[in-house]
């Protein structure tokens, strides 16, 4: 995709390249730089053609880092771009090893000469960050005079802190350009936004903010860069969540660099808009970047699988999804009704494969053990186990990844089994708690009705034993999540939520859950990030531990 921002050609023609780019891919993204720069040279007339952080190698690379033959494929990958780009300025991103030390770097080139070079300074170690792992803090800035303007780059995190912003500007920089690799969270977009207009505003100087885009494991990069003027107004946003060349002129006003812009930038997406399509990129760039056919789910009837699914085919295409209701003894027959519909109104192909039999053989084969025992939580976690297996072996025949249907306030407290209804590729509710479900399916349903009103209605349900309810082992979700929310994701501590109104045996009960529960995280699938605590690589807690057994 490649649009042009409007508003008149100026004195400078800034193109944005908001790609997707695939981690370890070097060639292939030095590839992409390459036919990037001749598109924004020939077919938008652009000056200067910018890309996101670390473009070479994707982001992040994580201990790719640490092989020393990482960086020899890079050193010629960059001098493939210099040797091969004319007529145009690139700036792009890249690790640089200098002797011992490793940076994370910058780079302006022009017709085989390299115009500036600068090292990303602040060095997050923060939240899914750690590049203090990887990499030295830099010292040197980059500033180049690019035709009648000097420009200036700083990286991600750089902006973040007053002092890059403010060398490159000392220096002379006219228009200071920020690459980036931001991984999406909720707000993330007007934390970005205020933070660059604050840079702009002390510095005096407009920047174009140019971000990554697309799904690498846990972690999605939402695009939406923009631009802002020297005095930190908005100039325009390009969209969320899609690739694409888009172009900005700048043009001299009052002594100073402006963007030339008409009309105002295009409002962002909703909370649940950019959730969902958060969700539908990731689950699309994990199943197709690591070589799987489609995606197979077991859908229950329920509204996490429906959820799921329908994520699933706006990802992937109905084409290449499959769903498989596997009932039970205990499956309700409105489930298996509401399963078909499901499919049906996504137009996926439908299976029902009934466990019962499988199910019956393990409880023979076990009665020797079992003999003397009650019937408890045993006996539903071996439904969940044989639905496990029937989904892997068509997983495994087909080249299908299934997707998990776990929400964020299950895998939280541990309604969930392992080896059953965890088992799989992606989790593509990981982090998304349940009352959030109720909300990304009434915004999905808005635009075609494509999750039936009685999945939506009916209470919550595993359906591994007769009549069977969530709120059986667990509080009401509305009062779970805000207390899930408070615990994991902003670290309140048991009396600091009872402060805020909860009961306290109910806050002692659920916080006991999340403790105990920490093994079957860490073996869970990964899931898409949609908020600033996630469970995986954002918290990463002790299996083995004693804080909080006194509760």
């Amino acid at each position: 995709m490649m649009k042009a921002q409007q508003g008149g050609r100026g004195e400078l023609r800034v193109a944005v390249a908001q790609l997707n780019l695939l981690v370890g891919d070097i060639d292939g993204n030095a590839a992409r730089v390459i036919d990037s720069s001749a598109r924004a040279r020939d077919e938008l007339g652009a000056d200067i053609v910018v890309f996101p952080e670390l473009t070479l190698t994707g982001y992040p690379p994580e201990d790719l880092l640490l092989r020393p033959g990482m960086y020899e494929r890079v050193a010629l990958a960059v001098a493939r771009i210099q040797d091969t780009v004319r007529g145009i300025t690139v700036v792009f991103g890249y690790p640089r090893r200098e002797g011992e030390a490793h940076y994370n770097s910058v780079v302006m080139m022009r017709d085989g000469e390299v115009l500036g070079r600068g090292d990303k300074q602040h060095l997050p170690n923060y939240s899914v960050f750690d590049e203090k792992r990887y990499f030295s803090p830099g010292r040197e800035h980059c500033v180049a005079d690019i035709g009648p303007c000097r420009v200036g780059a700083v990286i991600c995190e750089d902006v973040w802190e007053a002092g890059p912003v403010a060398e490159v500007a000392a220096d002379g920089a006219q228009l200071v350009l920020n690459i980036n690799a931001s991984p999406f969270h909720v707000d993330k977009g007007s934390e970005r936004e205020d933070i660059v207009s604050r840079r702009a505003r002390e510095s005096g100087v407009p920047l174009v903010y140019v971000n990554l885009v697309g799904g690498q494991d846990e972690l999605v990069f939402d695009g939406e860069s923009f631009v802002v003027d020297a005095a930190g107004r908005l100039a325009c946003r390009f969209p969320a969540y899609e690739e694409g060349l888009f172009t900005v002129d700048f043009a001299r006003r009052d002594g100073r660099l402006a963007p030339l812009v008409s009309g105002a930038p295009a409002p962002p997406l909703s909370t649940d808009a950019s959730i969902y399509r958060a969700l539908v990129l990731g689950v699309r760039d994990y199943v197709t970047k690591n070589g799987f056919e489609g995606a197979v789910i077991g859908l229950s009837g329920g509204i996490d699988s429906a959820l799921t699914l329908a994520v699933a085919v706006d990802a992937l295409g109905a084409d290449v999804v499959e769903a498989v209701m596997l009932p039970s003894r205990y499956t309700a027959a409105m489930s298996r009704e509401d399963a078909a519909e499901e499919a049906r109104r996504l137009g996926v192909e439908y299976h029902e494969i009934s466990i019962d039999e499988v199910y019956q053989a393990f409880l023979d084969a076990l009665a020797g053990e079992f003999a003397g025992y009650p019937v408890d939580t045993t006996e539903e976690n071996i439904q969940a186990r044989c639905r496990g297996v029937i989904l892997m072996a068509i997983s495994n025949k087909k080249h299908k990844m299934v997707l998990t249907t776990g929400n964020k306030s299950e895998m939280a407290v541990g309604y969930a089994t392992l080896y059953g209804d965890m088992a799989g590729g992606f989790c593509v509710l990981k982090d998304v708690v349940k009352t959030r479900v109720y909300r990304l399916v009434a915004w999905r349903n808005a635009i075609e009705e494509v999750i039936p009103l009685r999945v939506i209605e009916r209470p919550p349900s595993a359906e591994l034993a007769p009549d069977q309810k969530d709120t059986d082992s667990l509080p009401p979700y509305e009062i779970l999540d805000p207390i899930l929310r408070r615990y994991v994701e902003q670290d309140q501590g048991v009396e600091d939520i009872v402060a805020a109104g909860f009961d306290a045996e109910t806050v002692r009960r659920v916080v006991r859950m999340v403790d105990r529960n920490e093994y079957k995280r860490r073996q869970a699938p990964p899931g898409v990030r949609i908020t600033r605590r996630a469970f995986g690589r954002d918290r990463r807690y002790p299996i083995t531990s004693a804080y909080g057994r006194e509760r």
